[in-house]
């Protein structure tokens, strides 16, 4: 069951957490991709997820949710084709937000990213390894510059305006970027986060940016490829066959810097947690975090 909202430090930041499950277990954070909140991380997950003796801990990256929203430039459409980007902050300053959120939940953690997650995850593991208990990197890249790129056909998903319908054209972009196994379910989870994701956005005040602000701290993510290949705990690196986002050679490349890192690479799988990836998903997360904190 989901606990109430809990807001921890980072600096200056105000990081929006909640849990599930027992205390007693050991400790899995959760970390989400550009521009989402925790609420993507849908309660079914981690209420699987805990049903399996996990105690599960979702955050609010900084500039989403009710956490904190800074201020500051995003990146423009040139920017983002060009690859240049003069972040406001780093995924090292995201990930400090992380390793916050892990000393106010005991000290230690299993931690989880998906997409820019799974980079803001991957810097947690090396700025914070005493934190980090093991590693599962979903849809992520090691930031070398080659691989991972995002396919030509999904740029314009990037540098649309605003939709009239927020809620559809997220439902539309999830089936063009997503699993071949999405169904009516996967869809109506889509529209039921966008609507409670936008509610709580709400109550904070922001600026409307803070995706972008997100989108140019991935852009310019540095090559993380030395220090995983530093990393010395337990990895998973997770990745879609069929991710035309950040695409599959991101995760070949992840898994082979980190040294015993298990690679499931996952046919017909997008980028997208479909509700048909979770069991595998699970499982993986599950075999890594065996050990208690």
């Amino acid at each position: 069951m989901t606990g109430t909202e809990r807001f921890v430090r980072s600096g200056d930041l105000r990081i929006c957490t909640t849990t599930t499950g027992s205390p007693d277990d050991p400790a899995v954070l959760l970390v989400m991709g550009l521009g989402l909140s925790y609420d993507w991380w849908r309660e079914d997950f981690c209420d699987a997820l805990a049903a399996r003796g996990r105690y599960v801990v979702r955050f609010d990256n900084r500039d989403v949710g009710r956490s904190t929203h800074v201020t500051g430039a995003g990146i423009s459409p040139w920017g983002f084709l060009t690859r240049r980007a003069r972040p406001v902050y780093s995924l090292g300053d995201m990930a400090d937000d992380a390793a916050a959120v892990i000393d106010a939940y005991g000290g230690s953690a299993h931690v989880v990213g998906a997409s820019l997650g799974a980079m803001v995850a991957q810097e947690v593991a090396i700025r914070h390894p005493d934190r980090t208990l093991s590693l599962t990197s979903i849809m992520g890249r090691p930031g070398d510059g080659r691989t991972g790129k995002v396919s030509w056909r999904r740029v314009p998903d990037f540098l649309r305006p605003p939709a009239a319908d927020p809620v559809e054209d997220m439902v539309r972009t999830f089936r063009r970027i997503g699993s071949a196994s999405r169904t009516a379910q996967d869809d109506e989870d889509v529209r039921v986060t966008m609507r409670r994701a936008a509610g709580r956005e709400a109550t904070v005040a922001h600026d409307g940016q803070g995706g972008g602000r997100q989108l140019a701290a991935c852009v310019g993510e540095r090559d993380r490829t030395a220090d995983l290949r530093g990393l010395r705990m337990p990895a998973l690196v997770v990745h879609g066959a069929a991710d035309t986002v950040i695409r599959p050679d991101g995760g070949r490349a992840t898994a082979a810097a980190i040294p015993g890192a298990e690679l499931l690479e996952l046919p017909g799988m997008g980028h997208d947690l479909a509700r048909a990836s979770w069991p595998a998903v699970i499982d993986g997360i599950c075999s890594l975090s065996r050990t208690r904190a």
